[in-house]
């Protein structure tokens, strides 16, 4: 039937009536494009759906266009709404995360390609749903912006229900006429369970003690123990880093690194480690630096503020302020909130009932803060690193300063005097140079013997030259992080910004929450140190405010969604209007409760959910579930994944025996880059260093992040956009992923030392290093079929192509690494 559909449709494009693309083109829309709108964007602009009056079904609706105009310029494509859209330029859709850049490139090539679009024969009467949101009680009960409420579990007689969340989604399974599948086998439990909670594969022997331990705590015993294991929070750092787009470096043409930020990572990989609670967590980032006792760590946290791109040298100044402010505001907003508050920057918000006014008042409780740097490394030490040493260490700083700046001043005398000599004599362009301190030593030189001896200039240059060095070594803090800072305690004015033109300011507003949360004002008080306004901590409690429902159920559906591989709302960034509705509402918010109610405690919630018997279902297909919702909304079963770029890496080293956990914490590493990597920078090489061979083994969490170059594995496993908030990364399949497993260096060179160690463990029994590698991989016995299988490949190898045993069993183990079962998490 789909592909009579296809042929129906692409014949419809060549007929009177339809539109003036060629069979290729109609083709090409169906084929790439379609797929990509059904996905991402038919729920709100599909067939009879115009959200903001842009419906996508078809062509005529599509080059009409919505309230924004035409959704493609078909004389200038390059300008095309869409393409706006998708990119971030303008709106950014979909709200559920920017869309990845294959996915873009489709819609450019189509929209170049004049939109070409079958002619349709079920279109339904678009509902237009033109309209800025507003205020008022309809909008304020959207489901996400009320108050927490209470809720019952459901009473469900079966024996699935074995924790509160399996009652919830076995009512919901009843309801769709599904059945859940039953318990995975104790292999795929036990692989699940340490990718999950640590992103590591068990190894053979923690595999055979969980499938032949007897005992019924056996299951819970094992979670404990990984929710107290140190790679925990590697693991799980990496999806709050994901969120507030970390990165080491700040893009642009330099892109130079950012100083101590590894400092703000290893604080996260504690935060989790130590089962901070959420609201404290998110305090000491918002305003770490404002609260009644701060620490290292809460000063270290307000980093969270300097993760974002820095233009040093940028056309417009006060532009580039407003778009840094904006960065703060979209990702606090979307990470804390789920609530797209940058799409108001110049405008009432178009999709949610947020006015431009509220962005605005949202903005004056960072207005305060300092920018990252202005131009030189030097403002950026200024301005973004502070100390977080003791007093002791303070005290001493504080003399070792006092002493150096005395001994720079006094051979600046020194130096003073000489040049004091010969200025009145200077002549022509020599008074201009000498100007410049960096070359008045070559013109004092031109006056030895006249103005002063030879020894006088020899001792002259000798200072100089002390005098230099110790003033581009200034003594350093003993310890100190990137953070925030502010200008003082009295905050400057906020203005409205017509159309979001810094040049072009309106009313001044005063810092405010999102009005269609609340009506109450913020309540400011400066900290005791008079370093800042205390607006970013007023921001802070009223985000931590137990009666604020929104951001716990948005903290409750991500940890869901890192632990079930999708969220319960699936536009994590997302709980507006327009966001993709809870699939299981009531549980959501029983678990946004409960959270509350148990001191949010990260631990004690993702333990609640990996010990259900939802989480513990196995992923296999079911013909009923298939039939009835193959997408698995209600989970019938649980979802497969890929495992993420980092769980690759880690897990390759892991299986040759090499991965580096013994070192946490610290300076980022440099995994070695091909130098055809490194040739597409500006500068080749620049900013990426060396590390040694025990270093860059050590886990992905620890690679330095340079938004001008990623790794290429990384890169080619859907690493995230450091440019923007994370909410979800997507899992593509493209040709790079099989091409880099198969060929590139990296996975040749571990391939060849996992030989070396499989020979080193199992000795020269061919099926016995078969047997260990695949068990290494796959995390369970191979079968004998699978066995022989590879000690024939491997003799294969030796008879037919030559060679030899070392470089035979040396592929075999760089074939097992590109198995889909190693690759894949079941």
């Amino acid at each position: 039937m789909k592909q009579l559909a296809f042929f129906l449709a692409s014949l419809a494009a060549l007929m009177p009536g339809g539109t003036s693309a060629d069979e290729t083109g109609v083709d090409f829309y169906l084929e790439k494009v379609e797929p990509i709108f059904a996905e991402h964007c038919f729920q709100c602009h599909g067939n009879g759906k115009a959200k903001g009056g842009l419906n996508l079904y078809t062509r005529e609706n599509v080059l009409a266009g919505g309230e924004s105009g035409a959704g493609v310029d078909l004389e200038s494509p390059e300008f095309s709404m869409i393409l706006d859209a998708v990119n971030y330029e303008s709106y950014e859709m979909p709200p559920s995360g920017k869309l990845p850049e294959e996915s873009i490139a489709i819609i450019r090539k189509w929209i170049e390609m004049k939109a070409p679009m079958p002619e349709r024969t079920d279109v339904i009467a678009v509902e237009e749903e033109h309209g800025i949101p507003v205020v008022n009680e309809e909008t304020r009960n959207h489901w996400s912006f009320r108050p927490l409420d209470s809720v019952e579990v459901p009473k469900v007689a079966s024996e699935f229900v074995q924790t509160p969340i399996d009652a919830f989604v076995v009512q919901k399974l009843h309801d769709s006429g599904l059945q859940p599948n039953p318990e995975a086998s104790r292999e795929s439990l036990v692989r699940r369970l340490y990718y999950t909670l640590v992103g590591l594969p068990p190894t053979p022997e923690q595999v055979d003690q969980f499938v032949n331990n007897d005992s019924p705590d056996a299951f819970e015993d094992l979670v404990d123990e990984l929710l107290d294991s140190p790679h925990f929070g590697e693991h799980w750092a990496r999806y709050w880093l994901d969120l507030v787009r970390y990165a080491e470096t700040n893009s642009f043409e330099r892109d130079n690194p950012k100083p101590f930020v590894w400092k703000y990572r290893d604080y996260v990989i504690r935060a989790f480690n130590d089962d901070k609670p959420y609201d404290e967590f998110v305090r000491e980032q918002l305003a770490g630096d404002e609260l009644d006792q701060t620490t290292a760590d809460s000063i270290i946290a307000t980093g969270y503020y300097r993760l974002g791109q820095w233009d040093d040298e940028p056309a417009d100044p006060k532009l580039a302020m407003y778009d840094e402010l904006d960065d703060i505001i979209a990702t606090t907003s979307q990470g804390f909130l789920g609530l797209t508050m940058n799409c108001a920057r110049c405008h009432d918000h178009k999709l949610d009932p947020i006015p431009q006014a509220d962005y605005y008042r949202m903005v004056a409780f960072f207005r305060n803060v300092k920018r990252y740097g202005i131009r030189s490394e030097e403002s950026v030490y200024e301005r973004s690193v502070r100390s977080i040493a003791t007093p002791e260490e303070q005290a001493m700083f504080e003399a070792e300063s006092a002493a150096y700046h005395q001994q720079v001043n006094d051979l600046r005398a020194e130096l003073d005097e000489v040049e004091e000599r010969i200025r009145a004599s200077l002549q022509g362009g020599e008074k201009d140079d000498f100007q410049a301190d960096s070359v008045r030593l070559r013109i004092v030189k031109k006056y030895v013997g006249k103005y002063l001896t030879q020894e006088e200039f020899d001792d002259y240059a000798r200072k100089r030259k002390e005098w230099t060095q110790l003033k581009n070594h200034p003594p350093q803090i003993a310890d100190q992080a990137l953070a925030v800072t502010e200008y003082g305690m009295d905050a400057p004015a906020t203005y409205i910004l017509i159309r979001g033109n810094a040049s072009s300011e309106g009313d001044v507003v005063e810092p405010g929450f999102p009005t269609v949360l609340t009506d109450d004002p913020p309540v400011i008080s400066p900290p005791a140190h008079g370093q800042s306004s205390g607006r970013r901590r007023a921001l802070a409690e009223w985000i931590t405010d137990p009666e604020n429902g929104l951001p716990l159920r948005v903290i409750v559906n991500r940890i869901w969604q890192w632990s079930f591989g999708r969220g319960l709302v699936q536009s994590p960034n997302d709980f507006g209007l327009t966001g993709v509705a809870p699939t299981h509402p009531e549980l959501l918010e029983w678990l946004a409760v409960q959270f509350r109610e148990d001191g949010q405690s990260l631990k004690s919630l993702i333990k609640q959910m990996v010990m259900s018997s939802t989480w513990r279902m196995s992923s296999a297909p079911q013909e009923q579930g298939l039939e009835i919702d193959p997408t698995n909304q209600p989970y019938w079963r649980f979802d497969m994944r890929r495992l993420r770029a980092e769980e690759i890496r880690d897990s390759i080293l892991a299986a040759n025996g090499t991965l580096n956990l013994n070192d946490m914490f610290g300076p980022s590493i440099y995994p070695l880059i091909p130098e055809e990597v490194l040739a597409g920078q500006s500068r080749p090489g620049q900013g990426w260093n060396d590390s040694s061979e025990e270093e860059r083994r050590r886990r992905s969490i620890y690679i330095h992040l340079k938004r001008s170059l990623t790794v290429p594995l990384m890169a080619s496993f859907d690493v995230a956009d450091t440019d923007f908030t994370c909410p979800v990364r997507f899992a593509t399949t493209q040709p790079t992923q099989a091409l880099g497993m198969l060929n590139s260096d990296f996975l040749n060179t571990q391939a060849g030392i996992f030989a070396e160690d499989i020979v080193a463990e199992a000795g020269d029994n061919l099926s016995d290093q078969v047997q260990l590698a695949l068990q290494r991989v796959l995390q369970r016995d191979p079968t004998q079929s699978e066995i022989d299988r590879g000690t024939d490949l491997i003799n294969d190898l030796q008879s037919e192509y030559g060679q030899d045993q070392s470089t035979a069993l040396k592929n075999f183990c760089l074939l097992a690494l590109n198995l889909n079962e190693f690759m894949y998490l079941d």
